[in-house]
């Protein structure tokens, strides 16, 4: 009789290969960048490390999605630290290629991969992806950008745009299915809030040193944390001094002591920034959220600016100062006087509005405005950008986004309830939403992802809280069960 015979089958331990060619890979890139710090260059440093961090958020992100979203958002606000690329205002030089080297940028390729996959994922295991109207909105300016491409002078630089626009929508997209409860809203907010931890802190141990990060413009030291420029420093402390206060008296009294300190940090830095548009935006949020919440606030409001006024004489000199801060500036760079920064608005956007003339519909490309004026520079005003880069399609998507954020801000402020964390959460998003529309009136924030990011991750824990109570309405509106 045939005697079977028995094989020993190897059981090959996946998980230690993979450990040590972690460890190898780390070991190599963690040579590398010493022996870049060795010859003093930053790209040397800078690269091994990023892509050493892209491979350990790549597990992450395929192991455990929702932690690696929320490592995302807590340190998408100090990347800019390690940025390669120079500023691009008022300059051509700088490259898509030179920009698409940033940490940054690799990490947001990586999170549009991530998500790509989870999301398909997601779609394969639901059936669907349900969304609201918001996100239709931002689907829809993200595809007139896409179309604008095609018309584009530098197809490179209005793609590289694209992408920095799909990320924004992705992100809301992804946390608009990942939140499914208050208690994922919870956690959601407090990474958004969590992540101003790192730029405060060292802002703070700048100034125990005597050297805090900081950019000079008209003749102000403005700070600018751990950001490439002193607004977009301004336009983050905004928008986290509007949530934070909206949801202060929501939340547990232990944790309420560290919020105080995240709020007077920001408030004093705010102000250290210089940022009038982030100033005037924020006591606008404020407001909105005093009215919602407790006009008390309104009253703190204007004490705590009278008092900015008074304790930093030389805030007070930054809103008197529009006659001459364009003078400075050209000054500096030995150019002539271009008068108030309200008149060089005005100038610049008569200059810009006639590009859109050759083709209204979809226009020049994204991001191509500076390379068509001789100043180099974005309009300083999204609904103008949005209709010269992207025509009148891009224009009407992008007041679409706008009003859909109000609407939901608004609908989310009346279906909650007063006294709550929900209505906190959403009268804090309805003050962002203002604050953002009063900045892009003056600024160019739609091409800041880092900003965009916390801002649409508000309005998608605003939009789960809404359907919360929806879904409670509709509970609470069911018959109450017959007798057996």
């Amino acid at each position: 009789m045939a005697t079977a015979e028995l094989t020993t089958a190897h059981f090959v331990d996946w998980k230690r290969i993979a450990t040590v060619a972690a460890v190898v890979v780390a070991a190599a890139l963690a040579a590398a960048a010493g022996m870049g710090a060795g010859n003093g260059s930053k790209s040397a440093v800078v690269l091994p490390v990023a892509i050493g961090a892209g491979l350990i958020l790549g597990v992450l992100a395929l192991t455990r999605f929702q932690i690696y979203v929320v490592v995302m958002l807590v340190t998408r606000a100090s990347l800019d630290l390690a940025k390669l690329s120079q500023r691009t205002a008022g300059t051509t030089s700088v490259g898509a290629s030179s920009r698409a080297l940033d940490p940054s940028s690799i990490l947001a390729v990586l999170f549009l991969l991530a998500a790509g996959v989870w999301l398909a994922a997601q779609h394969r295991h639901q059936g669907s992806l349900p969304g609201s109207p918001l996100r239709r909105a931002l689907v829809l300016f993200l595809a007139a950008g896409a179309v604008s491409v095609i018309g584009s002078n530098n197809i490179t630089s209005s793609a590289l745009e694209t992408l920095r626009i799909c990320a924004i929508v992705a992100m809301f997209t992804v946390l608009e299915q990942m939140i499914t409860s208050l208690t994922r809203a919870k956690q959601i907010l407090a990474a958004c809030l969590f992540a101003a931890v790192i730029p405060l802190m060292y802002t703070t141990y700048g100034f125990l040193t005597g050297h805090p990060h900081s950019d000079v413009k008209g003749g102000y030291t403005r700070i600018s944390g751990t950001f490439n420029q002193s607004n977009d420093f301004g336009r983050f402390l905004m928008l986290m001094i509007i949530m934070g206060a909206a949801i202060y008296p929501h939340v547990e009294r232990k944790w309420r002591n560290a919020l105080v300190v995240m709020l007077s940090l920001s408030s004093v830095y705010l102000f250290l920034t210089y940022t009038r548009s982030a100033l005037v935006a924020t006591a606008l949020g404020l407001f909105i959220v005093g009215l919602v919440q407790s006009k008390r606030l309104v009253g703190a409001l204007f004490v705590v600016g009278m008092c900015g006024l008074l304790v930093v004489p030389s805030l007070s000199g930054r809103f008197s100062d529009l006659t001459q801060y364009q003078s400075k500036q050209l000054a500096q760079t030995g150019g002539s006087n271009g008068g108030n920064t309200l008149a060089w608005r005005l100038s610049y956007w008569t200059e810009v509005l006639p590009l859109a003339n050759s083709n209204p519909i979809t226009s020049i490309g994204l991001n191509e405005t500076k390379a068509n004026t001789t100043q180099a520079k974005q309009p300083h005003n999204d609904f103008i950008r949005a209709y010269v880069e992207t025509g009148l399609v891009g224009l009407a998507a992008y007041l679409a986004v706008l009003a859909s954020l109000v609407t939901l801000g608004w609908r989310a402020v009346k279906r909650t309830k007063k006294g709550t964390f929900e209505q906190g959460v959403s009268a804090g998003f309805l003050g962002c939403a203002f604050a953002f529309i009063a900045v892009s009136l003056v600024a160019n924030v739609t091409s800041n992802v880092v900003n965009l990011w916390y801002f649409i991750a508000f309005a998608a824990c605003t939009s789960a809280i809404l359907n919360i109570a929806n879904r409670r309405e509709s509970m609470d509106l069911l018959p109450a069960p017959g007798p057996a």
